[in-house]
């Protein structure tokens, strides 16, 4: 039987997410998948989807709506694959005792401001040139290592190269117990 993976979308969802059919393409033969559109899972339905109208809506509750829907969802552990938003609601469900294998979030914008990490095996990947990457000194505060990717910006994620390295390393983490 596989293993089940959640992956939450960014702040966009489906709406300007076709990158997001790449990661399925190298998991879904590997992972059991259900994927989140983090819009629909905050209940955020906004008219005019402008990246300001969205982030008001995330940071407005829509974050707490999200993390509050997760965990009546989600009650088996998973390994989580989290974008931008995505990420900071996987954390924060994380720390409100969502039950997960290993959380690979990827330029999550919001831990930042995190005071408390999660006791689950991470992987943290932003891009150098992020302006929302925390600081090695958070990084040190909280207790975790930090991924930086040299010469990326925030949307690192949807670059092709990134999607394999992290697709093969998710990969690995299912198919190094079959051997």
């Amino acid at each position: 039987m596989a293993e089940k993976l959640l992956i939450l979308s960014d702040m966009w969802g489906v709406k300007k997410g076709l990158w997001i059919t790449s990661y399925f393409g190298y998991l879904q033969q590997y992972y059991d998948i259900t994927f989140y559109d983090c819009q629909q899972l905050a209940n955020i339905d906004e008219l005019i989807n402008t990246e300001e109208n969205l982030h008001k809506a995330f940071t407005n509750g829509g974050i707490d709506t999200a993390v509050a829907h997760l965990l009546k969802k989600e009650k088996e552990a998973s390994h989580v694959l989290a974008f931008s938003t995505g990420g900071t609601i996987a954390w924060k469900a994380a720390l409100k005792g969502l039950p997960m294998k290993s959380l690979t979030a990827i330029s999550a914008t919001r831990i930042r401001m995190e005071d408390a990490s999660p006791e689950v095996d991470m992987n943290l990947i932003f891009g150098e040139c992020d302006k929302f990457k925390p600081e090695m000194k958070w990084a040190k505060e909280v207790g975790v290592s930090l991924n930086i990717i040299p010469s990326f910006g925030h949307e690192l994620y949807s670059d092709e190269k990134i999607i394999g390295d992290v697709c093969m390393e998710l990969l690995h983490k299912v198919t190094k117990k079959a051997v």
